[in-house]
């Protein structure tokens, strides 16, 4: 299915296109509610607009913020929004999307201090309150490339993601998985000292943590049931609680529907490809409960298979079978029946930037309307993180300075290059 790329220049008009595929895309011409504070447990956000954790690629061959990676926090934190998910950090060596993925160690912590330090000064400067900054660390399981060529730990092979099953050494034991949970400890206790607010357990976009969540195949303690399914997450949880203390939180990037068939995909309806939400959001309320989670960052989809579930778009070569505004819709909707279904959960939402100039239009829409807490933005932080402060005194954004949907971002990290915007920062991004 081809679609015409992004026009719609006015309100009106996304308004009328959402109504005709019967799309829930709410939006509101006051942006107020994004420029009030939301209390994150003992922590406070100035405002309700978070960077999402855009990785770039671009960090040494240790593991430390290097210069493009410092360049990148430096504008995320003037820009100013509420929250900075800081970019996914490897627990373990192996574990790395790239060979210049972020990997926190006793050996480069002080630079990362540094860099925290660095980006509160310049948020507080430039506008009068910090960042809450919560870090990302992962383990990149099937995505695991850390000399730069694919190495890949799976949970168990997965048809939609693999033309030929891989070997079957490939698979994770169930011994490295004990030992991948007690490394999230280690993270934690490095992230405490570096001077993190808190740490995701990243949970999303089919990295390990996020595959076995749909193990349903699999043999063993981590393989078949709910509660199998869930251990390795939990048990992260628990051996990085074990290791921080004080206002330090946990919470999770997670996907609660990957978009592929039964039995490969969590939060998908048997039979069929709709989301089912019972599962995560049974898990959600899980972790609220027993390790006091102040927020959850909800996504869908898996980037490098079905783009268009996480990140909608209308441009590039992968057209997918749905019109952008349906996957805009589908996000919605699961953001506000999680935030619903836990009222006292703040759920931070995902896939506003399609909507480019009306992106904060939808934001506050659903913030407003009790829908999410939070609105995350990835895409449009790399384009134009400026956005934030234009938005406040302006009551909008500039459309000539969005991101465009056109995917060059994503295509650079998969490269394993730096990665950035293409269009709108050429000042270190070439075409």
């Amino acid at each position: 299915m081809q679609h015409e790329t992004f026009h719609y220049p006015a309100l009106s008009d996304v308004q009328s296109a959402a109504e005709k595929l019967n799309a829930f895309v709410p939006l509101k011409e006051d942006l107020s509610p994004l420029y009030q504070p939301l209390q994150l447990g003992a922590k406070t956000a100035d405002n309700r607009i978070a960077f999402q954790p855009m990785e770039g690629t671009d960090g040494t061959e240790s593991g430390a913020p290097d210069k493009l990676t410092i360049r990148r926090y430096e504008r995320f934190a003037k820009a100013g929004p509420g929250l900075i998910w800081f970019e996914a950090v490897a627990t373990v060596p192996e574990g790395r999307a790239s060979a210049h993925q972020l990997m926190l160690t006793e050996d480069n912590v002080d630079e990362y201090a540094r860099l925290l330090d660095h980006m509160r000064e310049i948020s507080l400067k430039e506008n009068g309150y910090a960042p809450v900054i919560v870090m990302q660390a992962t383990n990149s399981g099937r995505y695991s490339k850390p000399t730069g060529v694919p190495d890949p730990i799976i949970a168990y092979n997965c048809p939609p993601l693999e033309d030929t099953p891989l070997p079957e050494w490939r698979i994770v034991t169930d011994d490295q998985l004990r030992r991948y949970e007690e490394a999230f400890g280690r993270a934690a206790k490095l992230c405490r000292k570096a001077g993190f607010d808190g740490m995701d357990v990243k949970c999303c976009h089919r990295y390990l943590a996020c595959e076995l969540l749909s193990a349903y195949t699999r043999p063993g303690e981590y393989g078949g049931s709910y509660e199998n399914r869930t251990r390795f997450l939990k048990n992260a949880y628990r051996a990085a609680k074990s290791e921080v203390s004080g206002d330090f939180f946990l919470s999770s990037r997670m996907n609660v529907y990957d978009g592929f068939p039964y039995p490969y995909g969590f939060g998908v309806h048997e039979g069929s490809l709709e989301p089912d939400l019972q599962e995560p959001i049974r898990l959600i309320r899980e972790l609220k409960d027993e390790f006091g989670i102040p927020l959850i960052n909800v996504t869908m989809g898996n980037p490098y298979k079905n783009p268009h579930v996480n990140r909608p778009y209308d441009r590039g070569n992968y057209v997918p079978d749905e019109h952008p505004l349906e996957g805009v819709s589908r996000m919605m909707k699961g953001l506000s029946e999680i935030q619903h279904a836990i009222p006292d959960l703040p759920v931070l939402g995902s896939a506003f930037s399609y909507l480019r100039q009306h992106s904060p239009n939808l934001a506050s829409a659903m913030v407003d309307g009790g829908h999410c807490a939070m609105a995350g933005f990835g895409r449009m932080a790399f384009a134009y993180p400026d956005f934030v402060q234009d938005c406040r005194r302006d009551g909008c954004i500039s459309g000539r300075s969005v991101c465009v949907t056109c995917g060059g971002c994503a295509q650079l990290l998969r490269a394993g290059t730096p990665a950035g915007c293409i269009i709108r920062d050429r000042e270190v991004y070439k075409l």
